[in-house]
């Protein structure tokens, strides 16, 4: 986010009625300002590009370009600061959800989600929250890995396993409880440590992993099996 007290968003939706929807309770609601509309994720990619937005709501089916291509050439493109990717889903895309994780989205918004809640999913991912709504990425992550995996867990998992030799125990912990969806402050409850302590492990451990956003770093316990959907709670 800029320094600014206004977030400057960019829509990318190529279904006319959603992005005039979420355009028009932009442009009433205080504190927003719509700097573009995207109808494809190429599209989506020039904008980002020309306007520097501090969000990006970001629909994943689009042509030309789908919003998984558009989100990885945008933050792959981006100079400091980057914008943050607000991914637009439903809950029969979750394979397509897990892509957005790895190209770094930073959150997710479903469709259906009411004027409030789209107002605060961007203003937290605006205002540096890394994921809004963790739950509903668990979900999703968990249905793709289940399908994917078969017995519970993706391949990826057991190939991936030695990238964490990297990190403390206590990092390992964080990651886990990062991965089951649970915010700062109940991640901070479960290991009975500070939530600026819980920061500071997060951050090393994504720094050592290479990690960009707390999606990314949910998409890592499940690919190195510290997370098994189904088991897990």
């Amino acid at each position: 986010m800029t320094g600014s007290a206004v977030l400057r968003v960019l829509v990318a939706d190529d279904q006319f009625l959603i992005r005039a929807g979420l355009v028009g309770l932009l442009e009433v609601a205080e504190g927003f300002e719509v700097v573009g509309e995207a109808t494809d994720g190429a599209e989506a990619v020039e904008l980002a590009a020309r306007t520097r937005p501090d969000v990006i709501l970001m629909d994943i089916r689009m042509p030309r370009m789908d919003g998984i291509a558009a989100t990885e050439r945008i933050l792959a493109g981006a100079r400091p600061p980057a914008p943050r990717v607000l991914v637009l889903t439903t809950f029969d895309l979750d394979e397509y959800v897990y892509g957005a994780l790895k190209a770094g989205a930073s959150g997710f918004l479903l469709k259906d989600s009411g004027p409030r809640r789209l107002l605060a999913a961007i203003t937290a991912v605006g205002s540096g929250d890394a994921l809004f709504a963790p739950t509903v990425t668990r979900r999703l992550v968990e249905a793709f890995a289940t399908r994917a995996g078969g017995e519970g867990t993706c391949g990826a998992a057991r190939a991936g396993a030695g990238t964490l030799d990297v990190l403390t125990g206590r990092e390992i912990e964080v990651l886990e409880l990062v991965g089951q969806g649970l915010a700062n402050a109940e991640i901070a409850w479960r290991l009975f440590i500070t939530e600026g302590t819980v920061k500071s492990h997060l951050s090393r451990t994504m720094t050592k992993l290479g990690l960009e956003s707390r999606a990314q770093a949910v998409v890592t316990a499940y690919e190195n099996g510290l997370v098994v959907p189904g088991r897990n709670t």
